[in-house]
């Protein structure tokens, strides 16, 4: 794989540090709250997942943002 070279090496230098404090904070968590915060990142991922289709739904739209669909059909 290639080195990162202009904008990437920018926001690698930048976000490392962060990746790095956050894993720590992660890793000094007791299992408790690591599973605690497991279970929301779920409950989160499914809300989204199912509010994605029924919004379209609602809408009455094909795909991704295309024309509403026609009353008489």
């Amino acid at each position: 794989m290639a080195a990162p070279t202009g904008r990437g090496r920018r926001a690698a230098r930048r976000l490392a540090p962060l990746a790095l404090e956050a894993w720590r904070r992660w890793q000094s968590l007791p299992p408790e709250e690591k599973e605690r915060y497991r279970m929301l990142a779920r409950r989160y991922a499914d809300r989204g997942r199912g509010a994605g289709r029924t919004a379209y739904e609602r809408l009455g739209r094909r795909g991704r943002g295309g024309p509403p669909r026609a009353s008489g059909r």
